[in-house]
């Protein structure tokens, strides 16, 4: 399993992490400190239809990666739907050094990472309170996970 290292950086000094939750049989380390999604002020969060919600994470991979993959899905009555439009991509274009510089696949052991992106909240979406699970994943293997409660609109 991959550890998520406890990042300490300018940008969180400055704005505040969401209250995520780990996911289900997994423990990333600082988890609630890495992960923050905008705008989302108190828990359920709440994702208006037609809207951008940005999502920032930052880690340190344990292991080279040759491509990064988004795992994204709601759970509805104890079913995982993707999130269309934002599950299964790569993101291997969405990363940024600790010092906010343009970083790309591979990613290399031991440096840290900020995944940084953004995702339409569309309107094909059901206005539903659902629990999203987030992963960022190298070969099928969880890098980060959590799952946050969220009230589309």
């Amino acid at each position: 399993m991959f550890l998520l290292s406890v990042v300490v950086s300018f940008f969180l000094v400055f704005t505040a992490a969401t209250n995520v939750s780990q996911c289900p049989g997994k423990s990333f380390e600082g988890l609630k400190e890495n992960v923050q999604l905008t705008p989302c002020k108190k828990l359920p969060c709440r994702l208006k239809k037609g809207t951008n919600t940005n999502i920032t994470i930052h880690f340190t991979p344990d292991n080279d990666m040759e491509s990064v993959k988004n795992h994204v899905t709601a759970d509805l009555l104890g079913i995982a739907f993707p999130f269309v439009g934002v599950d299964g991509l790569s993101v291997c274009d969405k990363f940024e050094t600790e010092n906010g510089e343009k970083a790309t696949c591979p990613l290399k052991a031991g440096n840290t990472y900020v995944y940084k992106d953004a995702f339409k909240v569309l309107d094909i979406y059901p206005s539903v309170k659902v629990k999203v699970h987030w992963a960022l994943q190298h070969e099928g293997k969880d890098i980060i996970c959590f799952e946050v409660p969220v009230n589309i609109e």
